[in-house]
């Protein structure tokens, strides 16, 4: 059974920084690209960030490049998101999800976790 478990998320002034982690269970990670989406309140989930299996190639959207960062530790099967000089339109609710295909549909979800950028 794969699990993807976020980590909590938070409330942080605006210009402010936070990581999120994602730990993964149940799926043999290096052989997974790891992607974090956000659904910010009212409107439709949208893509954020996403890494390759061996963590080589990385892609954003262009609304966050520049200043978020995703990484992963095979290692420890986990995934971040370091999301600096964070903006009040960041807030949402963010999901890190798994596909064998680097920018395909995800295959596995995360249950979400909130964060909220205050102005």
């Amino acid at each position: 059974q794969v699990q993807l478990v976020e980590s909590e998320g938070g409330l942080v002034q605006t210009g402010g920084s936070l990581r999120l982690s994602c730990a993964a269970s149940g799926l043999t990670f290096r052989n997974y690209a790891m992607d974090w989406f956000r659904q910010p309140p009212g409107k439709e989930r949208e893509f954020v960030a996403a890494i390759s299996g061996g963590g080589r190639n990385t892609y954003y959207s262009d609304s966050v490049k520049g200043r978020f960062t995703i990484s992963r530790d095979n290692a420890k099967n986990t995934v971040f998101l370091q999301m600096n000089s964070l903006k009040p339109e960041d807030t949402a609710v963010y999901y890190c999800a798994a596909e064998v295909v680097v920018r395909k549909t995800p295959t596995y979800w995360g249950q979400g976790t909130q964060v909220t950028v205050s102005s």
